[in-house]
């Protein structure tokens, strides 16, 4: 019988944190109620002992947010470069050690642009030089899709309903969730994703980004480098962020919620096949 060969994956610890704490307050009638709340805390990645970044993160996916900051930044082009990925808690960090080191370090983080992300917020030359490398497959999706994943992704978001104060990011394929992760910041979130892709082998071909944040430039970047067309938000659209979608062809859909959306480009690439009635239309 033949062998399947398996998918390399670099040594890699596992040390995600409880992504909520117990906290006492009093509510609006003085009554003391325990409530959870999400953690936050610096992780500072290094890769090759080099200081890359530091990241305000809930920890719950450390090793994939720094996998997936690294390539979605284009730093590390491919997971086989990657010997090992151990978070110290103790030490607030993340180690990224490589087998034959990272050329042109310098020239990567040479320019930096400050964004508007929440828990990151710095995008590098070197991610914004690649960015019109990436060609992205052509897709198609159902209206009646779209509404069975919104109802689907409402059911994910575990984080946020017991203690808010979290962005939440999913891998869809149709309406189903492959992956789902919440963080203090969306680009947290999407990099975790991204991450967890680039262990698994999964393309991003065929599938939805969904994000509770706004799409920003930076995260149809994100999307972009993960091979994503299509990008739906329950938030809005920067100005930018239309602009980038429509250069690189991602399918942007924001506003979304219940049996409301709104199309900002790609509105040939919706089968509108379950138009709710006039007067169910959002503003």
């Amino acid at each position: 019988m033949a062998r399947t060969q398996q998918r390399y994956r670099p040594e890699i610890t596992q040390a995600g944190l409880a992504p909520t704490h117990p906290v006492s307050v009093v509510d609006e009638f003085n009554r003391a109620r325990d409530v959870e709340i999400p953690g936050e805390s610096p992780l500072t990645l290094y890769v090759d002992e080099r200081e890359i970044v530091t990241l305000m993160t809930i920890g719950a996916h450390p090793e994939a947010l720094a996998l997936g900051y690294l390539r979605n930044q284009r730093f590390v082009e491919r997971l086989e470069q990657i010997e090992s990925v151990r978070v110290d808690h103790h030490t607030e960090s993340v180690r990224v050690t490589t087998y034959d080191g990272i050329e042109g370090w310098d020239e990567k983080l040479k320019k930096r642009t400050v964004t508007t992300g929440c828990g990151q917020g710095t995008v590098f030359s070197c991610t914004l030089d690649s960015l019109y490398t990436v060609r992205l497959p052509d897709v198609s999706i159902r209206q009646s899709t779209l509404y069975a994943l919104l109802e689907n992704v409402s059911g994910h978001n575990g984080i946020y309903r017991r203690a808010g104060a979290v962005h939440g990011c999913g891998l869809c394929l149709g309406d189903e969730i492959l992956m789902y992760t919440e963080d203090v910041g969306r680009h947290n979130a999407a990099d975790a994703i991204s991450g967890y892709m680039w262990l698994d082998g999964i393309s991003g071909a065929d599938k939805v980004f969904y994000t509770t944040g706004r799409l920003t430039s930076e995260i149809v970047m994100k999307a972009a480098h993960m091979g994503i067309a299509v990008l739906l938000s329950r938030s809005g659209v920067t100005h930018m962020g239309l602009e980038l979608a429509q250069e690189l062809g991602v399918t942007m859909i924001a506003r979304a919620k219940g049996r409301h959306f709104l199309v900002y480009h790609g509105a040939d690439n919706i089968v509108f096949d379950a138009q709710p009635a006039q007067h169910d239309g959002g503003a």
